[in-house]
């Protein structure tokens, strides 16, 4: 039985919206990274490398260099889909790689972070980025589990972008504690939503599974 989506789950998000809106800039810069012989899964390698060194910078309690970094490596994340898409050769695999990858950097940056307010004896500190860590985790965990089963789960108020965009300006203007707080919250606040999201798929499809058997 074919299930079609929700409007919801093919809906644009946010993160589609500012790819259509750095459309001018992406662009230009994945056809010169192209030239130059660079590869969709080599900026994709390049953009982790470059998360474990501001995750360096927030060890060493420097959260101003360690956002910075942080804050050039995310548009970076969207070269390598532009890169491939550019090539005509966008694919399963580069597609793996790059969720692989950003799950790593995520969890680098808050390695980062946790390392750090352990070193200084802050136990607030180090809860609110294992929480936080978790939230993101799961926010992924849930839509590829649930894409596996055949559902959407394309939803949600704080994805990816969104947990960056929060996370890199709370480091650079040290306002760590409000960034994390708010992460933690809205990240499983957005994984919640998305159980729910495919909650009501599942339940949709079991309606329409009773209603097929009963007219055979």
């Amino acid at each position: 039985m074919e299930i079609k989506p929700s409007p919801a789950a093919t809906r644009k998000t946010f993160t589609d919206y500012l790819r259509l809106w750095f459309k001018w800039v992406l662009d230009p810069l994945g056809r010169f990274f192209n030239r130059i012989g660079l590869t969709p899964n080599m900026v994709t390698v390049i953009g982790m490398i470059g998360n474990c060194v501001g995750a360096y910078y927030l060890v060493r309690g420097d959260m101003f260099t360690g956002g910075l970094w942080v804050l050039i490596m995310t548009p970076v994340d969207a070269l390598d889909g532009t890169m491939a898409r550019l090539r005509g050769e966008p694919g399963d695999f580069g597609a793996f790689v790059d969720s692989v990858s950003d799950r790593y950097s995520e969890l680098i940056i808050y390695g980062g972070l946790l390392y750090h307010f352990l070193t200084i004896g802050e136990p607030l500190g180090g809860m609110l980025t294992f929480v936080a860590a978790a939230g993101s985790v799961l926010v992924s965990y849930v839509k590829a589990r649930a894409e596996g089963l055949g559902y959407g789960a394309k939803v949600g108020i704080l994805t990816r972008v969104e947990r960056y965009l929060v996370l890199a300006p709370s480091l650079v203007f040290n306002k760590l504690y409000l960034g994390l707080a708010i992460i933690a919250v809205f990240a499983n606040i957005t994984a919640l939503q998305r159980v729910w999201h495919v909650r009501a798929q599942a339940h949709t499809r079991m309606q329409t599974t009773t209603l097929e058997e009963k007219q055979l």
